[in-house]
């Protein structure tokens, strides 16, 4: 600003050349004088920013090639520099009081936004591009644990006046990952529901931490595709581990629909009181148990350490076990009335089992 006002006072970039004259007549004692007195006119403000533009432009051409150097030298370092340059530049847009620098700064400033527009545009297209890794277990997906790296990175633009211009990319970002999770879960051997269900809790405890509140929506719907996932996979691999029990009494539901009531099942041969002790005796606790570890293996070689899930799943499976079993023992005492009859294990039982299990691996 110095250097303008010293180049504006020293050129008389502000005054036009004199060419009009006033003659002012003045009494001195007896004796008239005339006076000639130049009257300097000041120059329209437009045209006294375009000459300061052109004095300045020609004082330091150097400025915006030393200026674009600078810039492309800080990007080849780190693509990601070109966000604290944008915050940067803008900051001395709006502060610089010199209308040369201002618009030396706002062309650069152009330009920085147009490479982080690139930049943005990169980690998209490498998301849509990215190659499941050929390893046993998939884990958390490159682009997905990569996205705190780049938030801690991002956060000085998301803190300044041009937070906008990221928060428009972060939602692009977002919403591509939340696609192409799904798309990648059925290009690995691992089981589309575990990378799913890894890689949606990864992002959604990610956003949480985060606290971007534009991408709360974002956020919301990666803790449903958590859960849908976590549901999913349950459902499929724990199915049920008392198959022939509940087999049995989907044909006692199976007659009750068709007009047999409830309490008069268990006169019906094949439904018989007998036949119900039959079924329940080939469950007892220690089979359930062996299956129970069998499948806790089985979980084991599906879910990554990194994806830290285990123990959430374990604790999902037992909960299913559990209301499965109340189911079966609702049935019983609706279609068996005072017939004492019971599995051979109990609720307390099954806690028991799947503590065991879990404090053993």
């Amino acid at each position: 600003m110095q250097e303008q006002q010293f180049c504006v006072k020293f050129f008389q970039l502000d005054v036009i050349s004199p060419t009009s004259k006033n003659t002012q007549t003045t009494l001195d004692g007896a004796e008239f004088q005339e006076i000639e007195i130049i009257l300097p006119t000041k120059k329209a403000e437009k045209q006294l920013d375009e000459d300061v533009k052109n004095m300045m432009s020609n004082l330091f051409s150097c400025l915006k090639t030393e200026l674009d150097l600078l810039i492309d030298h800080i990007k080849k370092q780190d693509s990601f520099y070109c966000m604290y340059v944008l915050v940067r530049l803008n900051q001395h847009v709006m502060s610089a009081q010199s209308s040369f620098l201002s618009n030396t700064f706002a062309s650069q400033l152009i330009e920085v936004k147009r490479s982080v527009d690139q930049f943005m545009q990169q980690q998209i297209d490498s998301i849509k591009e990215c190659r499941m890794a050929k390893k046993h277990k998939c884990g958390i997906l490159p682009y997905v644990s990569n996205l705190e790296v780049f938030a801690v990175n991002a956060d000085c633009l998301l803190k300044s006046d041009r937070k906008a211009d990221l928060e428009k990319w972060y939602i692009r970002l977002l919403d591509t990952m939340l696609e192409y999770i799904s798309v990648h879960a059925a290009d690995h051997k691992t089981p589309p529901q575990v990378v799913k269900m890894e890689n949606y809790h990864y992002l959604y405890s990610l956003l949480s931490q985060l606290k971007i509140s534009v991408l709360d929506t974002q956020r919301k719907e990666a803790k449903q595709k958590y859960n849908e996932a976590l549901h999913s996979y349950v459902t499929l691999y724990f199915g049920r581990p008392l198959e022939k029990l509940n087999t049995f009494f989907e044909g006692v539901q199976a007659r009750v629909a068709s007009g047999v009531k409830a309490s008069e099942v268990s006169y019906q041969l094949a439904y018989s009181k007998q036949e119900l002790r039959k079924v329940i005796n080939q469950y007892p606790g220690s089979t359930v148990k062996k299956g129970l570890e069998s499948l806790y293996r089985k979980v084991e070689k599906h879910l990554s350490e990194e994806g830290n899930l285990l123990q959430v799943v374990w604790r999902a499976m037992q909960e299913e076990f559990i209301q499965q079993y109340k189911t079966l023992e609702d049935l019983i005492q609706q279609c068996y009335p005072g017939s004492m009859i019971n599995l051979e294990f109990t609720i307390e039982d099954i806690l028991t089992f799947f503590s065991d299990i879990a404090r053993s691996h």
